[in-house]
């Protein structure tokens, strides 16, 4: 681990400036509440074939199981909590800045730390839409019992999550760039960098020549473009930088 002290110093003094700073949230900061990072490097989602439950084909060839799998993910971010790194970028916004949070992940737990402007690129465990008409139903239960139909139309409906070989949200996508042109800061914490079109947004702060701050684990494809890149857990380095006391 490597925690400059100047570094820290030099990073903080940036975000103090900024009324209106940019987030970037994957995995990483999850990782520290106790859930898995799914996506693992040997090509499963949480130790399934991606292809079995994180596609479209998967879920119409056998959609009870993909709903298993849904329920099972949904039932471990239910007990999880949110951990200093959430906490800190709520109280962040609650000390009068604005803080834009684009995340890449779908357990919803900057909302339950109370961020009040959270972008959702990949979509989110708790809410399902229709295979037919598109109806969304938002459900923050921990799990269906059965494969669960719209009752609008009948038709199967499908977890609202942003599987492998669909599209962004293009609201979500307009909303991220929004934000990212208008901050004057911009934090990427927790994410490998490497997942496009999410990394395009640390790349567009970085080209906009804001501050860029990285905090994360290791480092990354864009460790050497950023203003500073802090290597450390987020839940440890966030609340100092944005000099949050518990």
């Amino acid at each position: 681990m490597n925690m400059k002290t100047g570094d820290m110093v030099h990073a903080a003094e940036l975000l103090d400036k900024a009324s209106h700073i940019g987030v970037l949230t994957g995995a990483g900061i999850s990782a520290e509440s106790g859930l898995a990072t799914f996506r693992d490097s040997d090509g499963l989602w949480n130790n399934h074939p991606v292809e079995e439950v994180a596609t479209p084909e998967g879920f119409f060839a056998a959609p009870q199981k993909v709903w298993r799998f849904y329920n099972e993910l949904r039932a471990e971010a239910k007990t999880a909590r949110p951990n200093p790194a959430h906490a800190a970028l709520s109280a962040a916004h609650d000390n009068g800045r604005r803080v834009s949070v684009i995340t890449q992940n779908v357990d919803g737990l900057h909302q339950r730390a109370g961020s009040p402007e959270v972008i959702e690129l990949h979509g989110t465990l708790w809410a399902a839409r229709c295979t037919r008409c598109a109806q969304r139903v938002e459900d923050l239960a921990a799990g269906y019992t059965d494969c669960p139909v719209c009752a609008a139309c009948g038709a199967l409906l499908r977890p609202d999550i942003v599987w492998f070989g669909e599209p962004l949200p293009q609201d979500a996508l307009a909303r991220a760039e929004l934000a990212v042109r208008d901050c004057q800061a911009f934090i990427m914490v927790g994410t490998s960098a490497q997942v496009y079109p999410a990394a395009g947004f640390a790349v567009m702060a970085i080209r906009r020549a804001i501050p860029v701050i990285e905090v994360n684990m290791e480092k990354t494809p864009l460790s050497s473009l950023a203003t500073v890149s802090i290597l450390g857990k987020a839940g440890t380095i966030l609340p100092q930088l944005l000099k949050i006391h518990s």
